[in-house]
């Protein structure tokens, strides 16, 4: 486990993957960071947190699914995090801020290992910064019921497998219509859009860092 930790680490500091492979298996394009924030007004800056811990010496994440609202984002399933905030220090605090607000969980100490490519979200003109972090221990889970339907904790191991990627027909309010797009299926739930971007790019940076120790 300390072994990927710090492989994942390492690659984190490197140039990124990107989006480009995912977004072609999409059929549609969304707008890049530099073209994002040329935009007036700018996008309203966003962080999550893909925070990695060890249940039982197994590596897992945790997603939330949002509750039914009158909203673009209404029952999608995200990472924790949200809007930066004028006390915020930095995009950082905002996604650690988020984070505890929303699954209720204290963590004694997240070691941040670097970030993701920004997902620029056209729907909620949202540009986010996904953080990657570590935690030795976390919980217990209190979740916002006002922010979280249910949180969804996914082993690494089920992260990475090739059968999760699916396609399905769905609305895209960014087109206005229903188009087949492909998700991945984590504990029976729909993942797709920024969500999608963000996994598809981990999943990659994951093969790069992985070996057997993924599971000890």
């Amino acid at each position: 486990m300390n072994t990927l930790i710090h492989r994942l680490r390492e690659r984190l500091v490197l140039p990124l993957p990107g989006h480009d492979a995912f977004m072609e298996i999409s059929g549609y394009n969304r707008p890049d960071t530099d073209h994002a924030r040329a935009q007036e007004p700018p996008p309203r800056e966003s962080a999550v947190l893909v925070l990695l811990y060890p249940i039982a010496g197994i590596l897992h994440t945790v997603l939330m699914l949002r509750p039914t609202y009158a909203g673009v984002h209404s029952a999608q399933v995200s990472f924790p995090g949200g809007k930066h905030e004028p006390q915020d220090p930095s995009l950082e605090s905002t996604a650690l801020r988020e984070f505890i607000e929303e699954t209720g969980a204290r963590v004694d100490r997240v070691d941040i290992l670097g970030t993701l490519s920004p997902v620029y979200i056209p729907p909620s003109r949202m540009l986010v910064t996904p953080y990657v972090a570590f935690a030795e221990h976390i919980g217990p889970w209190v979740p916002d019921p006002v922010e979280v339907a249910r949180l969804i904790e996914v082993p690494l191991s089920e992260l990475v497998r090739e059968d999760i990627l699916k396609r399905k027909e769905q609305f895209v309010h960014t087109m206005g219509c229903h188009v087949e797009i492909p998700y991945f299926d984590l504990a029976g739930e729909v993942v797709w859009g920024a969500t999608a971007l963000m996994i598809a790019e981990l999943r990659v940076l994951l093969g790069t860092a992985m070996d057997p120790e993924l599971g000890h």
